[in-house]
């Protein structure tokens, strides 16, 4: 003998599945109100230095704890920039030494996220002081 559904059981669960969606859309959601922004910004630049493709890039101004730089990927142009307040330790007191072409790091799947600089990983480059001064766009590398 076969057994047959009720016609209030497919309902049933139709809503007990979309109960569930919902359960775990709550349980995301007040995970990420717990994280802290900084957190978060401190997550999504290890992500990118580990995962990112690397690219050459325009830095192109600075303005107190941001750089702003450009840079194109597959012909698409970007323009960003980078609040390195937290990093501030890691980049060198004298700003005009950082405009000019440096490197970043960018998602391959979202280009505009994308870094020059994280605490394990810099694209930026130091220009010479003067004509005598040796350094010639060297990598800055973070200590």
């Amino acid at each position: 003998m076969t057994q047959r559904f009720d016609t209030m059981t497919l309902p049933l669960f139709a809503l007990a599945a979309g109960a569930l969606v919902l359960l775990g859309a709550i349980a995301f959601i007040v995970y990420r109100s717990r994280t802290a922004p900084s957190e978060r910004e401190w997550r999504r630049r290890h992500r990118i230095a580990l995962l990112g493709r690397t690219g050459d890039a325009m830095l192109t101004d600075t303005h107190g704890d941001l750089i702003y730089y450009s840079y194109s990927v597959n012909g698409v142009p970007y323009s960003n920039a980078q609040d390195i307040g937290a990093l501030r330790a890691l980049i060198p007191a004298d700003a005009n030494l950082m405009i000019g072409p440096i490197s970043h790091k960018y998602m391959p799947r979202d280009p505009g996220n994308s870094v020059v600089v994280c605490e394990t990983w810099s694209g930026l480059r130091l220009k010479p002081k003067s004509a005598a001064d040796p350094v010639d766009s060297v990598p800055f590398r973070p200590v």
